[in-house]
């Protein structure tokens, strides 16, 4: 046997516990005391941020991370129902990494240049400016829905897949599937609201679920790692 289950289930493990704490940090230094909903409020305080590329870098990189934990998790699991499940989540893992690309050009690229010049104009092109803001905005929220869709799908897909494997414990399933509904409800609320106080905490509440689930999976992977051969059957 190669080994190559062993060496994805460590590699996965590393992936998870770095790449949670990094979405987390990145997350925090995101701007938060604006109401995101306001947009004159949120653009101001926006313009001022001197860390938001470094934000919005880090939280790409985290969800990298946590989707190269999943990829590794897939390799983990026994032949049959439960690996059957995982290679569907593989497709959701690469659609929402992808996913997550597009929203941080946007986000993190895209609207800091729009405030940016928003706070630095005056008169009609301020007004222009603004405008032109707030419409790279509804793209950002649109794709924030969307990922958020996308990558609770995929977690629903793989807590399925762990409930059905005698490799975890069935109470990591139910994490899983918990904050993959939770962000199922975030993202929908995201969609029919906006960054609205209601969307924000559905999503700060589901995301706190998933990163506990993912530094839980990642420690799950290393002590299960020995155990694996190299076409993912257990020695």
């Amino acid at each position: 046997m190669d080994g190559t289950s062993q060496t994805l289930a460590r590699l996965g493990t590393v992936a998870a516990v770095v790449g949670a704490p990094l979405l987390l940090v990145s997350t925090l230094l995101h701007p938060l005391q604006s109401d995101p909903n306001d947009g004159l409020l949120a653009f101001a305080e926006y313009a001022a941020d001197s860390f938001w590329l470094w934000s919005h870098l880090g939280q790409f990189l985290g969800i990298i991370l946590l989707g190269a934990a999943l990829v590794a998790m897939a390799a983990t699991f026994e032949p049959g129902r439960a690996a059957a499940w995982a290679r569907i989540g593989l497709v959701g893992t690469a659609a929402s990494i992808a996913m997550a690309a597009a929203l941080q050009a946007v986000d993190g690229v895209a609207l800091k240049v729009m405030v940016d010049r928003w706070a630095a104009a005056s008169g009609d092109e301020r007004a222009l400016a603004v405008e032109t803001a707030f419409a790279v905005r509804q793209i950002e929220i649109g794709l924030a829905s969307l990922l958020s869709l996308s990558f609770d799908l995929t977690l629903i897909v793989f807590g399925i897949a762990t409930l059905g494997s005698r490799r975890y414990p069935r109470w990591l399933g139910g994490i899983g599937l918990l904050g993959g509904l939770g962000l199922v409800a975030a993202g929908a609320a995201q969609g029919a609201t906006g960054f609205s106080g209601t969307a924000m905490r559905l999503s700060m509440a589901a995301s706190a679920v998933v990163l506990i689930w993912a530094v839980l999976i990642g420690v799950h992977m290393w002590w299960l790692a020995p155990e694996l051969t190299g076409d993912g059957d257990f020695t």
